[in-house]
């Protein structure tokens, strides 16, 4: 997700030959979650790694009262899930997604990629990546993806169903900034995906020793551990440098547990001469809160932070 490409390439599809899958359920779980960072200063925002960031306003401008806004009104946000405790996902079901803006209200999907990985095996199952036809792509610097080439004839259908019958089969997904691709199902031809998600870019706590920032972005997670980035911006592509992430890494398992926690979104409570410590800590200035430093967190990551947060009341 780091260079923008100006190619087109079509990845070839697996496992067309299965029969039509059942019917998925179509339901979903609406999470509060924030978009990811940029991965430089210089890339252009792409609808995967926009950074969703406003500027913060000048030191002689910080506002005094900032600390007191709790509880907010977030409408759209759930209040925290209830959930059991947590269990391995043998069955992992990676996938992204590329679009032609940044909101289905705004535009639609126009490719999806995915991957079946077997966690215990550290294998590939199954894979697929398929375009969607769209009239426009207001993407295209970005995923490199002409609206003329996704009207092309192709057995896109066909493809869809080999994919949903990936999800009937799957215990769980795992996106790179779930909270940006899971909105894009339950509109057009995507049914929604009644899974447990998790966010490998928010939920995952990646060992220290490799280094990262928080909320890394996928080159940078793959960097982090030895995966070549040879491309970027394609469905696939990315599905790949995750999944490559996930064969090369020691206690797999215990991270994906501690991803399941549940979690909700926290305010910092720090004077604004300390906000890098929030920053430090991955929370996001602005976003979704406005106004404040915030992050969701599970109960446990909380008593680990170094300084005090406050629960975000959503309306």
């Amino acid at each position: 997700m780091a260079e923008t490409t100006h190619g087109w390439e079509q990845t070839d599809l697996l496992g067309l030959g299965l029969p039509s899958a059942p019917a998925v359920t179509v339901s979903v779980e609406v999470e509060a979650s924030g978009l990811g960072p940029e991965e430089t200063a210089t890339d252009q925002p792409s609808p995967h790694e926009m950074d969703a960031y406003e500027e913060e306003p000048p030191l002689d401008e910080a506002p005094s009262n900032r600390r007191n806004q709790v509880p907010v009104s977030l409408p759209g946000f759930a209040r925290p899930l209830a959930r059991s405790s947590p269990r391995l996902l043998e069955r992992l079901l990676i996938l992204d997604t590329e679009t032609t803006a940044l909101q289905p209200q705004q535009g639609e999907c126009i490719e999806v990629g995915a991957v079946l990985f077997h966690v215990p095996g550290r294998a590939v199952l199954t894979q697929v990546s398929f375009l969607l036809p769209c009239n426009t792509n207001g993407a295209e610097a970005i995923n490199g993806i002409p609206a003329a080439v996704s009207q092309l004839e192709q057995p896109w259908q066909e493809a869809l169903n080999c994919f949903l019958a990936m999800v009937t089969v799957a215990d769980g997904i795992l996106a790179h900034n779930a909270a940006f691709d899971r909105q894009w199902f339950g509109h057009g031809a995507l049914p929604a995906l009644d899974k447990p998600w998790i966010c490998s870019m928010e939920d995952i706590c990646w060992p220290a020793e490799r280094h990262l920032r928080p909320n890394p972005s996928v080159r940078d997670l793959a960097l982090a551990y030895g995966v070549p980035v040879w491309a970027a911006h394609r469905a696939l592509t990315d599905c790949t440098y995750l999944v490559q992430v996930l064969q090369r890494c020691d206690g797999l398992e215990d991270l994906l547990l501690a991803a399941q926690e549940p979690r909700r979104l926290y305010r910092a409570q720090l004077a604004y001469s300390q906000r890098h410590h929030a920053k430090a800590a991955g929370f996001r200035w602005n976003d979704p809160v406005p106004g404040a430093w915030s992050k969701r967190l599970s109960e446990r990551e909380v008593t680990t932070l170094p300084f005090p947060v406050n629960p975000v009341l959503s309306a």
